[in-house]
């Protein structure tokens, strides 16, 4: 059965950040992810994960000035260095809160260089950071993301990622598949996980149109889920999803999932 994680940035929001956490375990949830940890102390949210008896799951790579419009950098040939710093801090706050991976959002595409300059600025820093989070026990995982909510978004389809994940040639880099992203940008979900799975170290959930909860859309879920477990995925699969309404009302969907 799937093991589902709840996306504390956009879940539970009727609440202030803090008290997500015990919200998400009263509803059953075992591990949480969310976008960025930074703006908080490591031992305030070391304590509220060992409060609630969460796991971390998962959280973002710094992802630039996000307000303004930033959504990563790691295409960007200009914020190499700002890049590796972010490295470090990703580590340290993965390492301290035995968060066993954290995602790279690549970012979107500055106008003023190729496709190949991106690529290889991308390459360049994931090769970079593979080693760096290794060390600190960490896995690094690439996501891409769809261009419709996102435009410009460098990393956006599997083939692609895949492609990077190849030509970095590490074995601490793998795939973040969002089911979500990726029913916009290519459908076929079922082959695709199936033919990636080996790569697929996390994958992220919600429903098309609208980025809502499971059964609010066109995506088959319950097929999917079984699906998952037929091919014998044991990752987490992280709810990253705008709720319709009240979050706890949203989640009859999950009530045989947790």
């Amino acid at each position: 059965m799937v093991k589902l994680d709840a996306n504390l940035s956009m879940m539970f929001n009727e609440v202030p950040f803090e008290d997500r956490f015990y919200s998400a375990a009263k509803m059953g949830f075992s591990g949480v992810e969310y976008l960025f940890p930074y703006d908080y102390k490591k031992d305030d949210l070391k304590m509220l994960l060992k409060e609630n008896k969460l796991t971390q799951v998962l959280h973002n790579l710094p992802a630039g000035d996000w307000d303004s419009g930033d959504r990563g950098i790691a295409c960007d040939p200009s914020r190499v260095e700002e890049f590796k710093k972010g490295v470090e801090l990703a580590a340290d706050y993965a390492s301290d809160l035995s968060c066993p991976q954290v995602n790279c959002l690549t970012g979107i595409k500055p106008p003023n260089i190729t496709d190949e300059e991106a690529r290889e600025t991308l390459v360049s820093n994931l090769k970079y950071a593979a080693p760096v989070l290794k060390k600190a026990g960490v896995k690094l995982i690439i996501e891409s993301i769809n261009t419709k909510d996102i435009p410009g978004f460098f990393l956006n389809n599997t083939n692609q990622a895949v492609s990077i994940i190849k030509d970095v040639n590490s074995d601490n880099l793998m795939l973040q598949h969002d089911i979500y992203h990726m029913q916009i940008m290519e459908g076929n979900l079922a082959k695709t996980i199936e033919s990636n799975l080996k790569l697929i170290s996390h994958i992220q959930i919600a429903d098309n149109p609208g980025r809502h909860e499971p059964g609010s859309g066109e995506i088959n879920y319950p097929f999917l889920f079984k699906w998952l477990d037929k091919l014998g995925y044991d990752g987490w699969v992280g709810c990253e999803y705008i709720p319709l309404s009240d979050t706890e009302i949203g989640l009859k969907w999950a009530t045989k999932y947790l």
